[in-house]
């Protein structure tokens, strides 16, 4: 009799799961291609360390994490519970071959699986506890961002959770109960020797009532199964078949990103926003989406990792990672015939209807929601690729519509004549070569910031005075640089972005030189990571890198002699993007200043608010700008003399929060720092560099600056 019930139960419970997954899995067959099958060993590597090792939970918010990954842990072993449990609704004594009492993997398994029940359910207790006692804010949304998902009824996990308890408890009960039952057979005793858990609830157990505790806990254990399996594409826990998938095809880390952090691997990446979707007009229409990104929609846990380190929801914006990843999938589920063209309403659903145009003007594009997020969600290029509809309707705040209109004319943000691009080396008794006109080691790609805005233009005449002094050879581009085009590229100006790379590209091939070095990690995230799908590239450097490995190989010698208590900015598109961290922390090493870390930093950095073209919007309507909360982030860490600076819009952002917050941090950038320590050096090594530096001559100043106008 058991078997036939059980047969029915579990041909209608499976019957019904295929039936919604192949509703679910017609959407991701509609969508639109996305190249994800490069770099196979990678992404196999990935899959391992990041969904099967849950390297994310584990390193990220605690216990939490933790508890977590025993979840998921569990899960995988007791599969092999559940088919063992199945088959016995047809075999009393059924065992997977290899895995009965006895046999070399039976005691070992049973072991395994009697503390896998334990501890997941400790490890859903303390999940609860979170839910019911505690009220953890980022479970249930931050406000006014996520108010959709505050409001909205959160039964749904804690239901999951009473679920999963069900399925522990049953499986104990279970075994504790058949111990009873069955005892002194040869086959029990020997499940017995290692089922420490199930034997303590077997002792418990009344001998009258073994046989039916047992039956029933059966059953339950096998219904909760099927139904926590049909209801898994129903709501947010469908992650749990789709998350690996998921981080097995996300974006890979550039390789020169890997090489700066070591050998530990490859690692998941956020450097590249290729248009897969929309082409250059971007993202628009529901059936627009890429497989991909559909496949991000399913998988979100809700957990709000992205959220929790978003710079702009921390601001006040309207921007959420997870709102707006949940807004896409319930426009999905509402509306499933824009996305397979069936019925009326044939594949012409505008996607932005649902996302207000504040909420993607909002991000950063700083990468800390793809950083955080444990699945392999990629927020940032879908924002971008919705954004290039915006520009292409021209649906953007005035002030960015003029930055991309001097972008058009001028190649720089600032709308001044490219022959005003070099003026800052007026202020230099030395000549830059012109790398057009004479072949140079390195080429100094400068960047718009550091040639135009006056409080950066001194740190590029500190660099440009340190490499002269330690004989480096290096030039520029004058007036035939252009803006990389890093940001208008993010902003969503995907055809701005292209003429910009041909502008460049074509000025790279006029001059002669070895390799580029720039001191904007914009600049460099573009050069490095998206410049060479346009054409071949030299290696490029962030100047960080430059003037630590002239400090290594002894063409610069450093007095550790600066005595000062420092914290270093680490920049999103330096150390999220590619992964340099050391080489800029060596480099304060080197002065003797004394390093102290923000809590957030490295990868986990925290935005200044300046990318993604937020540099060129209002942000009046934010309750408190995001370098404003770095800046107090700073003054909590006691008696801080320098908050040091590796970017010339931090340095711009950061000298304004200061002023705001009216903190007495001095804001510098690092070759400040490093100026003075050569100044404690051997004289002979540091050349110019100590020698105030008198002004040029006029002839010699238009002659450093470029053609004059």
């Amino acid at each position: 009799m058991r078997a036939l019930l059980f047969s029915i139960v579990l041909v209608v419970g499976l019957g019904l799961f295929a039936r919604i997954m192949y509703g679910r899995f017609g959407y991701v067959l509609h969508a639109k291609p996305a190249k994800r099958l490069d770099r196979l060993g990678e992404r196999v590597w990935n899959t391992f360390v990041y969904a099967f090792g849950q390297k994310k939970f584990l390193t990220g918010e605690q216990p939490s994490g933790i508890m977590h990954a025993l979840i998921f842990w569990g899960f995988m072993v007791l599969v092999l519970t559940v088919v063992t449990m199945f088959g016995r609704a047809f075999i009393d004594d059924f065992d997977l071959p290899g895995f009965a009492p006895g046999h070399i993997l039976g005691g070992p398994y049973i072991l395994l699986r009697d503390a896998i029940e334990l501890a997941v359910i400790v490890a859903v207790a303390y999940m609860l506890y979170r839910r019911l006692i505690a009220h953890t804010p980022r479970l249930f949304g931050f406000r006014p961002a996520e108010e959709r998902l505050y409001k909205a009824p959160h039964w749904e996990g804690i239901m999951i959770l009473f679920f999963i308890t069900g399925i522990m408890v049953s499986g104990l009960l279970y075994e504790g109960g058949r111990f009873v039952e069955l005892a002194g057979e040869a086959d029990v005793e020997q499940a017995r020797d290692w089922a420490f858990a199930s034997d303590l609830v077997s002792n418990v157990l009344p001998a009258s009532a073994a046989a039916t505790i047992s039956e029933a806990s059966w059953w339950v254990h096998n219904v909760i199964v099927l139904a926590f399996l049909n209801l898994l594409p129903l709501s947010k826990h469908f992650h749990i078949i789709t998350a690996i998938p998921n981080v097995f095809f996300s974006k890979l880390e550039p390789r020169s990103a890997r090489r700066e952090r070591g050998s530990d691997g490859p690692a998941m990446g956020i450097a590249m926003v290729e248009p897969e979707a929309g082409g250059a007009s971007g993202t628009s229409l529901l059936n627009e989406f890429t497989w991909k990104q559909v496949l991000d929609m399913y998988s979100c846990t809700e957990c709000g990792r992205c959220t929790a380190q978003c710079p702009a929801t921390a601001s006040g914006s309207a921007l959420a990672p997870r709102q707006f990843i949940l807004d896409l999938r319930d426009f999905l589920y509402q509306h499933p015939e824009q996305m397979t063209g069936a019925g009326n309403g044939a594949a012409n659903g505008a996607a932005e209807k649902i996302i207000p145009d504040e909420v993607l003007w909002g991000c950063t594009t700083c990468g800390a929601c793809v950083e955080a997020c444990p699945v392999g969600i990629e927020h940032v290029p879908t924002i971008i690729q919705m954004r290039r509809n915006l520009v292409d309707k021209g649906e953007m705040e005035p002030m960015l519509q003029d930055t991309l209109k001097n972008f058009a004319q001028q190649g720089n943000s600032y709308g001044k004549s490219s022959r005003m691009r070099a003026r800052w080396a007026k202020g230099l008794d030395f000549t830059i070569p012109d790398a057009r006109k004479e072949p140079v080691k390195y080429l100094w790609f400068v960047g718009d910031f550091a040639s135009f805005d006056e409080r950066s233009q001194e740190a590029s005449r500190r660099v440009a005075r340190i490499l002269h002094a330690a004989g480096v050879s290096f030039g520029m581009l004058y007036d035939a640089e252009r803006n990389s085009g890093n940001d208008v590229r993010r902003v969503g100006e995907e055809g701005l972005f292209e003429m910009l790379v041909e502008q460049n590209m074509e000025a790279f091939a006029s001059a002669e030189f070895e390799a580029i070095f720039t001191t904007d990690p914009h600049s460099l995230n573009a050069l490095r990571n998206e410049y060479p799908a346009f054409g071949e590239m030299a290696p490029v450097y962030h100047y960080t890198e430059l003037l630590m490995d002239l400090i290594e190989r002894g063409e610069l010698r450093v007095s550790d002699s600066v005595t000062a208590r420092a914290t270093y900015h680490d920049p999103c598109y330096l150390a999220r993007y590619n992964r340099i961290i050391e080489a800029p922390r060596r480099l304060i090493a080197a002065t003797g200043v004394e390093l102290v870390e923000m809590p957030r930093n490295g990868a986990n950095t925290f935005c200044c608010g300046a990318g993604g073209g937020r540099i060129w919007m209002d942000d009046s309507g934010l309750s408190e700008r995001p370098s404003e909360q770095r800046m107090k982030e700073a003054e909590a860490l006691g008696e801080i003399d320098y908050f040091i600076v590796t970017c010339p819009k931090d340095l711009a952002m950061y000298s304004d929060a200061a002023k705001t917050v009216g903190s007495d941090i001095e804001v510098v950038e690092v070759t400040e720092l490093l100026e003075r320590a050569l100044g404690q050096a051997e004289p002979a090594l540091v050349g110019a560099v100590l020698d105030g530096d008198a002004p040029a001559t006029e002839p010699e100043a238009e002659a450093a600056a470029g053609a004059p106008e």
